[in-house]
């Protein structure tokens, strides 16, 4: 072979080697070297999915939110996620696990898209406690295990607050999640002797009397619940007070047919709420003190309100109310309950205000509600009293705007299923019934729903047939203007 034939061949395995080298080095970007875990870490080492967007911006267009969008399994090692147990909870259900969840709320309240583990298998126990903000967007707690206070007023710390358990304080984009469970330990409380009693007249003793609320929700913004079961509160299940934009989904709640005082879900102050696919039974106790076991109470100053998809009871069923106690201003505004069922209920849909109030209900919607035995299926009530001891009085808070549709389903026979019983200063109007078909559960029917002083029109003919309902409008209708808010 002459020189010219060598000196070609090397060229050729010169250009080789060239580009076989850079193609080695390209490849070394596509390589993650794994993150070790720093000794005593507290954390779980994989990042979680990108968490979905919680709160819709209206209610009547929720998100679509997965069961379960965030990973649980023991092996899933991430630095957003923070195991309670590596604060030191013990989870055997009697050791106070409180101070570790103080601190693992410490540590990822500073971490944006954190979450909070409360591991399965396991029985936590803590005490009253306010978990604060502001923190970083994103912050996830997810109950997988059972999470409870102390068991009962014995058991419960003299320094803590009598008034509340779980306090969420000043949070904004965060959500309380998991397929655990959040158990009341009510029982004991329900038995002290100056709680209601249910009986042929009720019964009680004087004395002290505060329960805790089992979770709260104050001054807070884009905030869903889902997926948990909450039951056995010592008094409501759920408080929501001062919030905007709340997302609910997928709960179970639950306490025995005779618990006293135990609502459901209670809102107030509050705005742009959408409550779905939800089971709430929650007790039938007596009514005292301006309390009740309603599915839903709907208090002042909420707006936007949009139920869908909920099944209700024993209770005493969904209610915009009380509103107006103590002479005060109640605003309530643009409510839509729609597909939901309400079974062994003392009431159904209700709206119930005392004398002496102002402000207004307006823009509320009941429409396709199946009632099954349930004594007072659609009311108002504006002479709500607790005792014979209120006085009549003039002022009232204004309720106008009202739909009834598509309500069938059937009825206690104790009492007339339809009752408006409106101010006599100030009417009821704008009243709307359209397929309203209630029969009774057993025995003969009904047909003398009770109307006073209620405005409104039949778009369809009711079942039993409403015949009460006035035309047109009050003669005074234009002194309600002082009652809109």
């Amino acid at each position: 072979m002459d020189l010219a034939h060598v000196c070609f061949f090397i060229w050729i395995l010169a250009i080789l080697t060239f580009y076989q080298h850079p193609i080695n080095v390209n490849a070394r970007y596509h390589y993650h070297k794994k993150q070790q875990k720093t000794k005593g870490s507290p954390f779980i080492d994989e990042a979680p999915a990108p968490a979905p967007a919680l709160v819709p911006s209206t209610p009547a267009d929720p998100p679509s939110i997965p069961s379960d969008p965030y990973p649980t399994d023991p092996g899933d090692t991430s630095d957003c996620i923070f195991d309670v147990t590596a604060y030191g909870a013990v989870g055997d259900g009697s050791s106070d696990d409180t101070a570790a969840f103080r601190e693992a709320w410490k540590a990822a309240c500073s971490v944006e898209s954190a979450t909070i583990l409360v591991p399965s298998d396991k029985i936590f126990t803590i005490t009253s406690t306010i978990f604060s903000g502001p923190c970083k967007p994103g912050l996830v707690l997810q109950v997988n295990g059972v999470l409870m206070p102390p068991k009962g007023p014995d058991c419960w710390p003299k320094a803590d607050s009598r008034k509340q358990w779980l306090v969420f304080y000043r949070l904004d984009d965060m959500k309380l999640t998991g397929n655990g469970t959040i158990e009341g330990n009510g029982h004991e409380w329900w038995e002290l002797p100056c709680k209601p009693h249910r009986g042929p007249k009720g019964s009680s003793l004087p004395g002290p009397c505060e329960s805790p609320a089992m979770i709260r929700f104050f001054m807070s913004s884009n905030i869903a619940v889902s997926g948990l079961r909450i039951q056995n509160s010592p008094q409501f299940h759920m408080k929501f007070d001062g919030c905007e934009g709340v997302l609910i989904e997928e709960l179970s709640i639950s306490t025995p047919k005779l618990s006293p005082n135990t609502d459901g879900i209670h809102i107030e102050n509050t705005k742009s709420v959408g409550i779905y696919n939800s089971m709430i039974s929650n007790g039938e106790g007596v009514e005292k003190n301006g309390a009740c076991d309603d599915c839903i109470s709907i208090g002042p100053g909420c707006s936007n309100v949009d139920i869908n998809g909920v099944t209700c009871g024993p209770s005493h069923g969904i209610s915009i109310g009380s509103l107006g106690v103590h002479n005060s201003q109640a605003c309530v505004s643009n409510i839509t309950v729609r597909n939901a069922v309400v079974r062994e209920s003392d009431n159904g849909v209700r709206i119930k205000t005392w004398q002496g109030g102002t402000g207004s209900v307006s823009g509320i919607s009941f429409e396709n509600i199946q009632m099954e035995n349930v004594r007072n299926c659609i009311i108002v009530d504006q002479y709500y009293c607790l005792s014979k001891e209120c006085l009549n009085q003039t002022s009232a808070v204004y309720v106008t705007d009202i739909r009834y549709k598509n309500i069938k389903g059937t009825y206690d026979v104790r009492n007339p299923p339809i009752h408006f019983a409106c101010s006599d200063t100030v009417a009821c109007t704008n009243i709307t019934m359209a397929e309203v078909e209630l029969l009774p559960q057993e025995g003969e029917l009904m047909d003398d729903p009770f109307c006073w002083n209620a405005y409104g029109i039949e778009e369809t003919l009711t079942i039993p047939p409403i015949g009460c309902l006035q035309e047109g409008m009050p003669q005074a209708i234009t002194e309600t203007s002082q009652y809109s808010c």
